[in-house]
């Protein structure tokens, strides 16, 4: 007996776990003096699947983007940065035309004589 209980252990040991969870969840039930109808039972079920549909809502917010939403991201931008511009060009108004320099005629460089000094008397 004790070998085909050391060949069955491991299938013996979760078996048996499974059974006092549910051992222990009717007696639980029992204690309470609770009794789940068919009615309330579909409703937990329903909950659960709304909360189930609002871990998975949340779950898609938190991932990260994708190369296509990245793509789009880029176009969105490119896109505002030319409205932008469009629109800081509008505001400067037209550009005031600058007025011609003045030409002066190139002369060359001529170099200064030294002064001649007064004789000392």
């Amino acid at each position: 007996m004790a070998s085909s209980d050391k060949q069955t252990g491991a299938g013996t040991a979760a078996g048996s776990r499974a059974d006092q969870v549910r051992s222990a969840v009717e007696g639980a039930f029992q204690a309470a003096g609770a009794q789940i109808g068919r009615d309330r039972a579909l409703d937990l079920a329903d909950e659960l699947a709304s909360a189930a549909h609002r871990v998975r809502e949340a779950l898609e917010e938190l991932r990260p983007p994708t190369a296509d939403d990245l793509k789009r991201f880029d176009e969105r931008l490119r896109a505002i940065e030319r409205r932008l511009a469009a629109l800081e060009e509008a505001a400067r108004g037209p550009k005031p035309r600058a007025a011609p320099k003045p030409r002066v005629a190139a002369r060359p460089a001529v170099k200064a004589k030294p002064a001649a000094k007064k004789p000392s008397s």
